[in-house]
C-alpha cells in the first residue's frame, strides 16, 4: 500500500507484504502476551509502525520493544500500546484525549479503532513532526495540538476516555475535570518505587474509582512546552 503525500514533495510511504507478515507475527507474540480485544488487534494489523521510526530502526520495528525518536522521547513498545488501548475499552465514536502525541502510534491505534482522536504534545519539533506524518498517512481525522499536557485540552472537553503516554508524578486533576462521568482514563503513575498502570473509572465529579494494572516503564511526564 502506499500513502501519497498531502504535504510538500518526498518519497512515498511504502507498505510492503512483508511489513504486513510482520505485524501478522506481531499481533500473534501480543494474543501471548494477554491482549484480547480483537479492536486493539485489528488496529494493531494494519498500522505501519515502520513509518513512525528513524530508518536505522525500520527492519526492527515490529518487534515488541521500545525505539528513541526525536526530542529524547520514545515510541512505546507495542504490547504497552495495545494494553493501554485495550484498558480503555474503546467504542466506536469515542471522543478520546491522548497525552503525548509522539511518533502518532498510539493515536494512529486509537483512531484506527474508530475514536474521535484529540492529541497533545508538549515538545514542538514532535508535534510539527508527527502532525504532518500523520496527515502522510490520511489520518487527517487526528486533531493534533501543541501545548502542555497537564493542562489537557478544555476548548474540547469532556471527553469519553483519556490515554497518557508519560509517567505521572502529579496527579493530573484537570485531565479527571475533562472526563465524562462514566469515563476512563489510562495513565501511568510514578508511586515513588516505581511506574504503575492505573486505570481511573470516573464515578462523580471530584471521585474515581482507581484499578491497577501492573507495572510499567515511561518516560516522565513533564509540565510546560518545549521547542
Amino acid at each position: 500500500m502506499n500513502y501519497k503525500l498531502t504535504t510538500s514533495p518526498s518519497p512515498l510511504l511504502t507498505d510492503t507484504y512483508r511489513h504486513r507478515g510482520l505485524r501478522q507475527k506481531l499481533v500473534n507474540t501480543l494474543r501471548r502476551k494477554g491482549i484480547r480485544d480483537e479492536k486493539v488487534l485489528q488496529a494493531i494489523s494494519i498500522i505501519p509502525r515502520h513509518f513512525m521510526l528513524d530508518k536505522a530502526f525500520s527492519d526492527w520495528a515490529y518487534k515488541d520493544m521500545a525505539f528513541p525518536i526525536d526530542a529524547e522521547q520514545t515510541i512505546s513498545m507495542p504490547y504497552t500500546v495495545a494494553l493501554q488501548s485495550q484498558l480503555l475499552k474503546i467504542q466506536k465514536g469515542d471522543k478520546v484525549l491522548e497525552v503525548g502525541t509522539g511518533s502518532g502510534y498510539q493515536a494512529a491505534v486509537l483512531y484506527t479503532m474508530g475514536a474521535k482522536v484529540y492529541s497533545i504534545e508538549r515538545q514542538r519539533k514532535l508535534f510539527v513532526k508527527t502532525s504532518e506524518l500523520l496527515i502522510r498517512m490520511s489520518m487527517q481525522g487526528i486533531r493534533t495540538l501543541y501545548g502542555d499536557g497537564y493542562e489537557g485540552a478544555p476548548r474540547f472537553a469532556p471527553f469519553d476516555k483519556i490515554v497518557v503516554t508519560a509517567g505521572a508524578s502529579i496527579f493530573p486533576n484537570k485531565l479527571l475535570a475533562q472526563l465524562k462521568i462514566g469515563g476512563i482514563m489510562v495513565i501511568p503513575v510514578d508511586s515513588g518505587q516505581g511506574q504503575e498502570m492505573i486505570r481511573y473509572v470516573k464515578t462523580a465529579e471530584g471521585s474515581c474509582r482507581k484499578e491497577n494494572h501492573g507495572s510499567c516503564a515511561f518516560v516522565p511526564m513533564l509540565g510546560g512546552t518545549a521547542r
